[in-house]
Parts: structure tokens; sequence; C-alpha cells
């Protein structure tokens, strides 16, 4: 482990500790460990150093733990193949697809901190170094690329019930891949493809949820936000939601494996927080506005316009709307 990973284990219990005490323990000077941690708030970690006192975190945290993560898993760990869980990786999915030749199922890779987390459309993932959970799973299938449509909203019913066992029990879903609460993102989805149309592919679900956002980075997410901090009133035992998220993910990729998205999608359903609600779709072509009413057997979103009549969309990014008749004037309606 690196200077900065005993580093931050140190300081883990949010109390304070000088430079001399962290340099004795580390076996640096004091010099060392103001660039250590200089580097480390520099990548986005939260190190408050107050002049006679030290440095300290803003609460006391759990370290991702190997071993604990296994423990919590008891006699599931056999689900997976591997479990890596690194102090920092550009990207836990770009990570599992450097190693797309290993054709193994289950395996999976965490990291404290990432330095190019990614979300949809190319977009950067904002994660507060040592207070969020990001993970991914790496899992190969042997019927082509095509055989694992909907695949993105079966994980995130396997994510949906990893929080519910964790104690968040009013969580949603918004397709097609934001986990939700109370109309704020609490996390996301990824899933990225390699492989061949009818051979064997490598698909790596990646899942970040915030366990806690800094106040520098919250600014960025560009939206609405929650985390798991302010929703549970403590900082979250992230070792233990690990192991729940790798259990309901691995249980899930595998009934996927075998049956596809048919066992999940009425589940699926009954957790999206946008069910049955007028929205508004955008960047698949014009924008367009209707009632949502699901999904179909692919994951495409099925949206009824104010004609009644029924489109289904595999791509795009929704939002909601006034009720029908209030500030919808000028939308038109779309053909099937």
């Amino acid at each position: 482990m690196s200077i900065r990973g005993v580093l931050m284990r140190i300081l883990s219990d949010g109390a304070f500790h000088s430079g001399t005490e962290i340099g004795q323990a580390l076996g640096v000077t004091r010099a060392a460990v103001s660039k250590a941690v200089g580097v480390l708030v520099e990548s986005g970690a939260e190190i408050h150093r107050v002049s006679g006192r030290g440095y300290r975190v803003p609460s006391a945290f759990g370290p991702l733990d190997r071993e604990r993560i296994l423990e919590c898993l008891g006699a599931d760990a056999t689900l997976i193949n591997d479990l890596q869980v690194v102090e920092e990786v550009d990207s836990t999915s770009l990570e599992l697809l450097r190693m797309r030749g290993t054709g193994a199922r289950g395996q999976v890779c965490m990291a404290e901190s990432q330095s190019n987390g990614r979300g949809r459309r190319g977009r950067g993932w904002i994660a507060t170094p040592y207070a969020n959970l990001m993970l991914s799973v790496g899992w190969c299938f042997d019927n082509g690329i095509s055989a694992v449509a909907g695949l993105s909203l079966a994980a995130g019913v396997a994510t949906a019930r990893a929080l519910r066992a964790f104690g968040v029990t009013d969580a949603g879903l918004k397709w097609p891949n934001d986990l939700m609460w109370n109309e704020r993102k609490l996390g996301g989805l990824l899933v990225d493809l390699r492989g061949e149309a009818a051979g064997p592919c490598l698909v790596v679900v990646g899942v970040g949820i915030n366990g806690r956002i800094s106040e520098r980075d919250g600014p960025g997410i560009g939206q609405p936000w929650v985390d798991l901090g302010e929703i549970l009133g403590r900082t979250p035992d992230r070792n233990r939601l690990a192991a729940l998220l790798i259990r309901e993910l691995a249980q899930m990729l595998r009934r996927f494996g075998q049956e596809g998205l048919a066992p999940f999608r009425e589940e699926w359903i009954a957790w999206h927080c946008y069910q049955g609600r007028r929205v508004r779709l955008t960047g698949a072509g014009p924008d367009r506005e209707g009632v949502v009413e699901g999904i179909d057997q692919s994951g495409a979103l099925l949206v009824r316009d104010d004609e009644g009549r029924l489109a289904a969309f595999h791509s795009g990014e929704i939002s909601l709307r006034p009720a029908a008749g209030v500030g919808a004037a000028g939308v038109g309606a779309w053909r099937v």
C-alpha cells in the first residue's frame, strides 16, 4: 500500500493527527507527509489542516477492505471469480476491459479513487475519493452482444435490491440507468460491451453510488443529487454495501445469461420513478412528450403521446414535464 493509502487509513477515524505522528507511523518526514496530503487534496480527497492540531477528514469512514467484503459475502463469495480493491485507477470498468482475455465470469474491481470515471454519453463521473462506492463487475456471455439487450435495466434492479437491503427503502430507478432518491440522483450505471455480434462477449457493469459528496465536488454534478450520508444520517458502511451489490449483480448476471431481461422487466417497472408520469424525451431526435407506459422486452422506453400513439425509444434522456395541456404547446406528436 502506498504512503497515501496508509495515510488515509490513519485519518479514517476522523480525529486530528499531527504531521509528526503520521510521519513516525509511516517512517517518513513531515515534509513527505505534507506532500502526500497535497497530492490527495489535489485528487479530490477532503483533508482539513489546522495549525497546531494537524490533519483530519470531515467524518470518520471505513476504508475499502477486500477481506471484510469477502467476509460479508460469506458463502456467496463463490459467485465471483476474483475481487480487486485498489487505491486508485483511471476507471474500474476500463481496468476490467483491459483484462478481457481472461474469459472469467465474475471479475470485480473496486477503487477508492478514479481519475477518469465515466458516465453516459462521455460525461465524467464525479465521486469524492475515499467516500463513495465505485465498483465494476465483468462477465462473459457466449451468445453475442445482441443477447444482452436490456442488461443495464436488469443491473438497475439488482442495484435497487442491494440498496433496499442496505436500508434505503425509497430509492428508485430512472430510465435508462440512473439511481434516484426523492427526485435526486443517488448514483448511476454504465454497461460496456466488447466482443462479437454472434460470439463470446465481455460485459462490464459499472456502478457508482454516492456515499458522501464533498462541498467541492457537489457543484460539478450539474443536477440535484443526494448521498447515502444524508439519507441514512450516518457514514455508510461501504464494505457491507459492496458485498450486497456484488451478490445481487452476480446473481442477476447468472440469471440474465439464461433468461434475459424477462424475469426483471416487471420489477424494473415497479422501481421506475417516472412510471405513469408525463415526461419529455430529448437526445433521440426532436424532443418528444408523453406518458411513460413501461419498457418493452428489449428495455426500450414506451411512451404514449397526446394522440394516443405508443412509441418505443432505445436511447435519450427523460425529464418530468407538466400535466397534459400545461406548458406543452408546440410539441409535436411522433409516428410509430
